[in-house]
């Protein structure tokens, strides 16, 4: 009889980063930086509502848009960009992880942010939500915070998008570990 052995391809980093990260706290006078991607619709109509949620409550919102040319010089760009958009900001949310490539790449970024020391939100849709876990784990943060969008969500039109967004934007505060005090609430 021969005796091989087994080695454990889902094994845990050593120096993997359990927790979340930062809380977002309370989102007035922050600058909450929205990564879309050239894909879905649905994530920008939802990160449209949120955005303006968002300011409802004294955030400054800022948007940038992933490119799929990440290698090369165009890669080069991209990351630049990416860099420069995360330094901008306070807290960063990230979407959309809604197929294979563009879980990975909501991931990344993700973790990029989370790297920088933001307070970072993935968000993917349901049907992605074990393959984005399991992609943060690999990149070193299994604690990385992921809201969960219904799938499918792009073949909808806006019209039904909309309430999915504001139906989520509780959930999505939690999950920031955010708060959304009005202006005025957070001055006085």
């Amino acid at each position: 009889m021969t005796i091989g052995l087994v080695l454990d391809p889902t094994a845990v980093r050593a120096d993997d980063i359990t927790t979340p990260g930062p809380d977002a706290g309370p989102l007035a006078g922050k600058t909450v930086g929205f990564r879309l991607d050239e894909i879905w619709r649905a994530w920008d109509w939802v990160a449209e509502i949120w955005a303006a949620e968002f300011e409802k409550a004294g955030a400054q919102v800022k948007f940038w848009r992933s490119h799929q040319g990440r290698t090369g010089v165009e890669g080069e760009r991209v990351a630049k960009a990416l860099e420069a958009f995360l330094s901008s900001i306070d807290v960063a949310v990230v979407g959309l992880g809604n197929c294979g490539s563009c879980t990975g790449w909501t991931i990344r970024d993700a973790l990029a942010a989370a790297d920088k020391g933001l307070p970072t939100t993935a968000i993917c849709t349901e049907v992605f939500e074990e393959l984005g876990h399991q992609l943060a784990a690999r990149g070193g943060r299994s604690g990385l915070r992921i809201h969960i969008l219904p799938y499918p969500l792009n073949e909808k039109s806006r019209t039904e998008v909309e309430p999915v967004a504001y139906n989520h934007l509780a959930g999505v505060v939690t999950t920031m570990g955010a708060t959304l005090n009005t202006k005025e609430e957070a001055v006085g």
